[in-house]
């Protein structure tokens, strides 16, 4: 009864966290516009499923690495700064996905879910649900699978919306012109993203 008690208050903390803008909405919403919802789809799904790992692994003790080695805390917010800022190298200089040859991809399934444990928004909302509203009551380590699994499916449409919402932007864009000034302006909010992983 605990856990289900737990899932009404932890389903309104991920939907305002998975919803606000962050690495992987903005990634999102560039790769909806440039390549569509569906080449998007492994993408979005690598993030739930890098998250459901990162959430679960937090519940059974992950999070305290952090406590007793600093070390691999930092480590891992240099390795995702350098690689949000490939990403968005990447992102900004993409060519318009409508003249042919699209040199680029979307991130893959794979690519996505590590990228999770280097996001430190992802971090943070899994150490939040699981301190706030992982039940005391029953087995540790169902009550993990099932929140962290109940969280997945509450963010799922949360950040398909981002996806659509490129997918959107990118029917509108008209123009070599307008798709450079698209994807640098994404290239450039990725890039951003970097002062809250090193701030």
């Amino acid at each position: 009864m605990e856990t289900l008690a737990a899932l009404g208050p932890a389903a309104l903390f991920m939907i305002s966290m998975s919803i606000t803008p962050g690495p992987n909405n903005v990634m999102l919403t560039a790769s909806g516009a440039n390549y569509g919802f569906r080449r998007t789809l492994p993408h979005l799904l690598g993030i739930l499923g890098g998250c459901f790992l990162l959430f679960s692994g937090v519940a059974l003790g992950l999070g305290m690495i952090f406590e007793r080695f600093p070390l691999v805390q930092t480590s891992l917010r240099v390795i995702g700064s350098l690689y949000l800022l490939y990403l968005a190298w990447g992102i900004a200089t993409a060519p318009p996905p409508r003249l042919g040859d699209i040199q680029g991809r979307p991130l893959s399934f794979w690519q996505a879910a590590a990228f999770q444990f280097a996001n430190p928004k992802a971090w943070v909302m899994g150490l939040t649900l699981m301190a706030s509203f992982l039940p005391e009551d029953g087995n540790t380590m169902v009550n993990a699978f099932a929140l962290a699994g109940a969280a997945e499916l509450v963010a799922f449409p949360c950040i398909a919306l981002w996806a659509g919402f490129g997918m959107a932007i990118g029917r509108w864009l008209k123009g070599p012109r307008a798709w450079r000034v698209f994807n640098g302006t994404m290239g450039a909010l990725t890039a951003a993203c970097v002062i809250f992983i090193l701030g």
